[in-house]
């Protein structure tokens, strides 16, 4: 991945950021705020994307801003929206973290390993190789 691009990241709090202990807050997961707070320094733009809401919302940003995690936006695309009831609550963002993705979460030095390899790119899919693929030098 090239560091000129940067990413809008969403990332999800419960079993992500902390261990899920909803509705009480977890203890941070191994490296999570030292890898969002290098992501953020790297430049990119971080979205709390959560299913918490009203207080149990604001535990969790309390709990990010006093591990030294501000968030660009907190469940919505930038700071400025404003919920509307008839539009989809779906928010812009390049890449989801979250711990209920396919495969599950992978940990957050993985994370940043992929974020931070200049071969990786989240817009293209790798192709798979074909059954015949090893007779091709």
């Amino acid at each position: 991945m090239n560091f000129n691009d940067k990413l809008i990241l969403a990332i999800d709090f419960d079993g992500t950021i902390v261990d899920d202990a909803y509705p009480k807050v977890g203890k941070p997961k191994l490296f999570a705020f030292e890898t969002l707070k290098q992501l953020q320094k790297d430049g990119h733009r971080l979205i709390l994307w959560t299913y918490r809401s009203d207080i149990r919302l604001q535990e969790a940003v309390d709990f990010c801003k006093e591990n030294g995690l501000e968030f660009y936006a907190v469940n919505k695309s930038f700071p400025e929206e404003q919920f509307d009831y008839s539009k989809s609550r779906k928010i812009h963002a390049d890449l989801f973290i979250d711990d209920r993705n396919i495969g599950g979460f992978r940990g957050w030095g993985e994370v940043y390993q992929m974020l931070t390899n200049p071969k990786y790119h989240p817009h293209q899919q790798q192709k798979k190789k074909g059954f015949f693929s090893f007779f091709r030098k």
